[in-house]
C-alpha cells in the first residue's frame, strides 16, 4: 500500500480552524492517503487532524496582549519546532496568523521541509518587510484576494490565485424559514445580526456597545429581532433574553436583514452573501495608538479594501458609538434607501472579484501536485 503523506498544519485562530478544515477535507479527496497534525480547532479535528495545541492556547491579538502572553507562545514554538524535527512531516501548511507561522517557518528553515502559505500575511497593509519572508521560506504562496495577488508577485512573491474560499458553496442543513422556525422567530419583523468577534478580548470589547445601540434602535424599530452570532470559545458577560444565539454565523448572517460586524473575514462573508452590514472594531489604546501609525490601508474592512472605496460604513475606536451607529442602521432597514441599494450593488461587483467555486480543492491539488512522492 501506498504509504501516506504526512502534512502538519497550524492554524491560530477560528478563521483558520475553519479555513484549515475546509482544506484538509478537499486534500482528503484528492489524496486519500493523507494524514494530518499540527495546531487548529474542533472544525479541523472533525475534519480528520490530530490537534496538537488547540486555537484557545494561539489565538491573541494587539501589541499589548501580545506581549502578556509571549512566554506561553514562545513556548508553544520551541515545542512545535521539536515535534516537527521529530515527525519530519512531507510538507507544512501554515494557514494565516502570520506573527506565530513567519517566525516558526524562519526556526524550521534548516530542517528543509517545504511549506505551503495558505491565506498570506497582509504585508499590503503593514509590516511590509514580510514579504521577504515569505520570498524566502516558503515553497508556495496562495491568495485569496485580487489585489493582494498582484501586489505580492510585482514584489517577486510567485504567488497562486484560485479565488477567494468564501465562493465555495455550502450547503447549509436549512434554509431560512427552517432558521426562524428553529429559533422561534416572526419572520413579519425584521432581523439583525450581531458578530461581536470571535475571540474574548474583542467581546470584551465591543459587547457593551452593541447592546447600548439596539436599545437606541429599538425605540424606531420596537419588533426588531436580534440573531447573535457565538464562538465556542467565548462568553458575554450579559445578554438580553430575547437574543437569540447562533453558532453558525454564516447562518446567521443569511438569514438576517442587516448585521452589526466586528471587522474581519465576516465582513466579507455578509457581502458574498448580500446581508447589508456595518463595521465597528475597537483595539486597547496602546494597540490603536501604535496602528495609527504603523498600518498602510485607507480602510479597515476588506469589503472596502476590494472595492477601493467605502462601501460599507466602519466606525473604529473612538467612532464606535451607539447614537452613530444606529443612524446607519435605520437607513439599512429601509429596503427603499438608495444607500442599503447602493451598497447591494456594489456587493454584486465585489462578489465578481472572488472567483468561481472549487477555491479549496484547485489549493489542495496544487499542495498535493507539488507533494508527490
Amino acid at each position: 500500500m501506498k504509504e501516506p503523506l504526512k502534512l502538519f498544519l497550524i492554524a491560530g485562530e477560528p478563521s483558520g480552524d475553519f479555513h484549515g478544515a475546509k482544506l484538509i477535507k478537499a486534500l482528503k479527496l484528492t489524496n486519500p492517503f493523507t494524514s494530518f497534525m499540527g495546531h487548529g480547532g474542533p472544525l479541523m479535528e472533525k475534519a480528520g487532524m490530530k490537534i496538537v495545541e488547540p486555537i484557545q492556547s494561539l489565538s491573541v491579538m494587539g501589541f499589548k496582549e501580545v506581549l502578556v502572553h509571549l512566554p506561553r507562545i514562545w513556548k508553544i514554538m520551541n515545542k512545535t519546532v521539536s515535534l516537527v524535527e521529530k515527525i519530519k512531516p512531507d510538507r507544512i501548511i501554515l494557514i494565516d496568523y502570520p506573527g506565530f507561522n513567519l517566525r516558526f517557518a524562519k526556526k524550521i528553515s534548516t530542517l528543509k521541509i517545504p511549506i505551503s502559505y495558505f491565506i498570506l500575511p497582509q504585508a499590503w497593509a503593514w509590516k511590509s518587510k514580510r514579504v521577504e519572508i515569505v520570498k524566502k521560506y516558503f515553497e508556495q504562496s496562495f491568495s485569496i484576494f485580487p489585489f493582494e495577488y498582484t501586489w505580492y508577485n510585482s514584489r517577486g512573491v510567485n504567488t497562486k490565485y484560485f479565488g477567494h474560499p468564501f465562493m465555495d458553496i455550502d450547503h447549509l442543513d436549512e434554509n431560512r424559514n427552517q432558521f426562524f422556525k428553529r429559533h422561534n422567530l416572526n419572520q413579519k419583523y425584521k432581523l439583525l445580526a450581531l458578530l461581536p468577534g470571535s475571540r474574548q478580548q474583542e467581546i470584551n470589547k465591543h459587547w457593551k456597545i452593541y447592546i447600548e445601540t439596539i436599545a437606541l434602535i429599538k425605540q424606531d424599530y420596537p419588533n426588531l429581532q436580534v440573531i447573535v452570532a457565538k464562538s465556542d470559545n467565548t462568553t458575554f458577560p450579559i445578554i438580553d433574553k430575547s437574543f437569540k444565539i447562533e453558532k453558525n454565523a454564516k447562518k446567521a448572517i443569511i438569514a438576517s436583514d442587516i448585521a452589526i460586524v466586528a471587522s474581519g473575514t465576516a465582513t466579507l462573508e455578509c457581502a458574498v452573501e448580500g446581508t447589508p452590514l456595518v463595521v465597528c472594531y475597537k483595539l486597547s489604546w496602546f494597540t490603536w495608538f501604535l496602528a495609527k501609525y504603523l498600518v498602510n490601508v485607507k480602510y479597515s474592512s476588506i469589503v472596502n479594501l476590494i472595492a477601493n472605496k467605502e462601501v460599507v460604513p466602519e466606525f473604529l475606536q473612538s467612532e464606535m458609538r451607539p447614537e452613530k451607529i444606529k443612524i446607519k442602521l435605520l437607513e439599512l432597514l429601509d429596503d427603499k434607501s438608495s444607500f442599503r441599494n447602493q451598497m447591494l450593488d456594489d456587493f454584486i461587483k465585489i462578489k465578481g472579484k472572488l472567483g468561481t467555486p472549487g477555491v479549496y480543492l484547485r489549493v489542495a491539488s496544487e499542495i498535493l501536485r507539488a507533494t508527490r512522492k
